[in-house]
Order: structure tokens, then C-alpha cells, then sequence
């Protein structure tokens, strides 16, 4: 080690200094306010980037200087040999940051006067992963900014009830679009006071490119501005939502968690080729178990007979996709299980990696678990079958959450472009 590699390591730190300090540092050391300045001079040393800035730094020093024996060649794949040191799950996320900063769109966030959405905003515009739109009023943006040593520069900040002729012009469109359906002028200007309804709008008219709310309030509050005014894919008869689960033994995918409360057969179906096509757009071939409470027959029951119709009419539907079923989850995940007591799986040799769930209460359990007891990071919920982009946050999502979410919703915008 020479006196070129240490101070490659000293200026990375210094530079690595000045960034946003992740949401996780954050939490480690129980303060939000961590910012460059008189009490924060070098990183933490529980910061996950340190692998990812230094290495590179003294690595080119050790170069440079003469005293490397295996020169690099490939930047990129030593890059992608760091992360993975980090876990192999950060591998899928990183494709998605990367897919998304190689060309940012725009993202409107309801809850834009909320403390985590503004420091999400500020990691998404200096990683260059979106362009940030926060709905919210802009006094109290700004004293949340300045009160947690935020910079929001390249963010746009809208106060709706400031925007008398905008949303005037959306209650309008929202009227034409929903007259037939007992929505009259007078209700669809009271309706554009709501931030859900007016980002909703953004989205529709082009004004934004993908819509983000759901952090403060539940679900189907949430959902259902975007579904009235957004709705769903032309052809499609439902949207469904998929979780995607970052564990140790590998990612996984959880599908109907939050939308469909007591599918039937013929409604499993369409969300088994939702979930299937989402799976692939994360670079995987889903592998997919109809979860019940029973293997192959071995229980009777509604819901058993449920999974086993829905099993045989997906099979039909998607001759080219691994599915088996009905089938319990520690057999759906467990190979040597599956090999040894039902070899005539389809899923015997690999094992499942997507689980389809009879109804939205046991999949919201399963992945709910997972989250708090069982060592998995989530991401999600992903709403699949929107015929625009539109996701919504779990309540209380973390801000690495907001920002991995925002950048699949880079992603989903992008492929709507395409």
C-alpha cells in the first residue's frame, strides 16, 4: 500500500462525503439530519457505498502508481463484482437503478410535503434517477427541507390549491371522462382539491410520466383515484399487484398481495400472466406455484378445488410458462421436498420463485412476515396491468423503499414509451 493509494482513499472518502447519507446510515445512527457539514466529515462506517467508492479509487491508484500486478481492464465488471459482494439480491435492484438512470422520466409524488418523500427526491435527482414533481404545500416543503438539511434543487414543488386554472382544466377532463359514470362538474372540481386526483391527472394528460402516492394513507383510498381516472391496460379485465421479495436463498415474487381480495379461478389466471410478465421484465423466468393449502389433491376443500381449477385453466392459457399447483409454500419452495415426494412436478427439478396466492389475505400475511421476522427485504407493492405508470407505497415505506419503487416506475414508464 503506497501513499497514492491512501490518498485515492482519503479524496474518495471526501468526495463520497458529500453525498446524501442513505436512509440506512440514517436509521443505524438514529438521525435523520446527517449532512455534510461541521458534524458529518467522512461517511459512516456502516455505509453500504464504501465498497463502492474506495475500491474502484485505490484500485486505479495501485494502477496508476505501477504497483498493481492484475491491472483492470473491465471497469463495469469489476463494478458488478463489488455489488455483489453486497448480496445477490442488490443485483436485481441495481439493474433497475441503472435501467432507470439511463433515461430519467418524470415522477409525480402525492405526499410531497412528507419528510421521507424529499429526502427520496434529493437521492433521486443527484443519482440521476428521476425527475421529481412534489405535490405539497411549498412553505411547508421548504421549512421540512431546511429543518433536515435538504437540498431540493431539481425537484418542482406544485401546490394544487394554488393552481386554480390547471385544475379547472383537469375537473374538466375528469368530467368528460366520468360523466357516465355519476361523476357530474361540480363533484369532479371537489375531486381535483385532492393531490391523488390531480396527480392522477398529470399522469393522464402527459404532464408526468408516472404517479407515486400511498405512503400516508391505506391502499384502496389510495388506488382508487388511479383506477378512475388512469384505469387499466386496453384488453385487460383487472390490475393485480406483486411483491418482490429480496431473501438470502434468493428473490422471490408474492402476487395478489394488495388489490384482488378473493380472486376466482378464472381471475388467478389473468393475474398469473400478469405476475409471469412482470418477473420476466426483471431479467428472471418465473417459475410459478399455485399456493394452497394442500398438495396436489391432498386436502378437499373450496379453496384447494379454487387453485386446482385455476392451476389446470393457466396451464391451458400458457403452455410455455413453468406452473404447478396446487401445491403448499415449503413444498413450492423447498426442491428436495418436491423431488422426493412429488417428482411428477413440473417444478421438481428448480423449484418455484413466484408464488400465486388463493386469496389477498394470505399473500398479505405471507409477505408481511417475511418483511418483520423473517430476514427479507420487500419491494413493492408493484401495480401490474395500469394502462399508465401508477404505484403505491406501503404505509410508512422507508426511503430506500420510496426510491426503489421510483426507479421501477422509471422503468414501467420507459417500456410504456417503447
Amino acid at each position: 500500500i503506497n501513499e497514492a493509494m491512501k490518498l485515492a482513499a482519503v479524496h474518495a472518502l471526501a468526495e463520497l462525503a458529500k453525498d446524501t447519507v442513505p436512509d440506512l446510515v440514517n436509521n443505524a445512527y438514529g438521525d435523520n439530519t446527517l449532512a455534510f457539514g461541521r458534524t458529518y466529515l467522512i461517511p459512516k462506517p456502516l455505509d453500504p457505498r464504501l465498497i463502492l467508492s474506495i475500491s474502484p479509487a485505490v484500485a486505479r491508484a495501485a494502477m496508476e502508481s505501477g504497483v498493481a500486478r492484475r491491472p483492470i481492464t473491465d471497469w463495469l465488471a469489476y463494478d458488478e463484482e463489488l455489488r455483489a459482494r453486497l448480496g445477490v439480491n442488490q443485483k436485481i435492484l441495481n439493474r433497475i437503478t441503472s435501467g432507470a438512470k439511463a433515461s430519467p422520466k418524470r415522477v409525480v409524488f402525492a405526499e410531497g410535503d412528507n419528510y421521507k418523500i424529499l429526502k427520496a427526491a434529493q437521492i433521486l435527482v443527484e443519482e440521476g434517477i428521476a425527475h421529481p414533481i412534489l405535490l405539497g404545500n411549498k412553505e411547508k416543503v421548504a421549512a421540512l427541507a431546511q429543518a433536515n438539511n435538504l437540498d431540493l434543487a431539481g425537484c418542482e414543488v406544485i401546490d394544487i390549491l394554488q393552481q386554480n386554472e390547471q385544475r379547472q382544466a383537469f375537473a374538466e377532463h375528469l368530467f368528460q371522462k366520468r360523466q357516465r359514470k355519476g361523476v357530474t362538474l361540480y363533484e369532479a372540481q371537489r375531486l381535483l382539491r385532492e393531490r391523488d386526483y390531480y396527480g392522477a391527472l398529470m399522469l393522464e394528460t402527459g404532464q408526468a410520466d408516472a404517479f407515486i402516492t400511498g405512503l400516508a394513507k391505506d391502499y384502496s383510498k389510495s388506488i382508487s383515484p388511479a383506477l378512475r381516472v388512469i384505469g387499466a391496460e386496453p384488453g385487460l379485465q383487472r390490475v393485480a399487484s406483486m411483491y418482490l421479495i429480496l431473501h438470502k436463498k434468493g428473490p422471490f415474487f408474492f402476487a395478489d398481495t394488495t388489490v384482488n381480495i378473493n380472486p376466482t379461478a378464472e381471475d388467478l389466471v389473468d393475474i398469473v400472466g400478469l405476475t409471469a410478465r412482470s418477473v420476466r421484465a426483471f431479467g428472471i423466468e418465473p417459475r410459478v406455484a399455485m399456493i394452497s393449502y394442500s398438495n396436489f389433491g391432498s386436502n378437499v376443500g373450496e379453496l384447494p378445488e379454487k387453485m386446482r381449477r385455476a392451476t389446470d385453466l393457466a396451464q391451458q392459457r400458457y403452455p410455455d410458462l413453468l406452473l404447478d399447483g396446487e401445491m403448499q409454500a415449503n413444498t413450492a419452495l423447498n426442491r428436495d421436498l418436491l423431488r422426493e415426494q412429488y417428482p411428477f412436478s413440473r417444478l421438481a427439478d428448480a423449484g418455484a420463485n413466484t408464488l400465486i396466492f388463493p386469496n389477498v389475505e394470505s399473500g398479505n400475511i405471507a409477505y408481511k412476515v417475511l418483511q418483520e421476522i423473517g430476514g427479507a427485504e420487500v419491494v413493492g407493492p408493484i401495480l401490474m396491468g395500469m394502462r399508465k405508470p401508477v404505484h403505491i407505497l406501503q404505509i410508512g415505506a422507508s426511503v430506500r423503499e420510496i426510491v426503489n419503487m421510483t426507479a421501477i416506475a422509471v422503468i414501467d414508464a420507459q417500456n410504456a414509451q417503447k
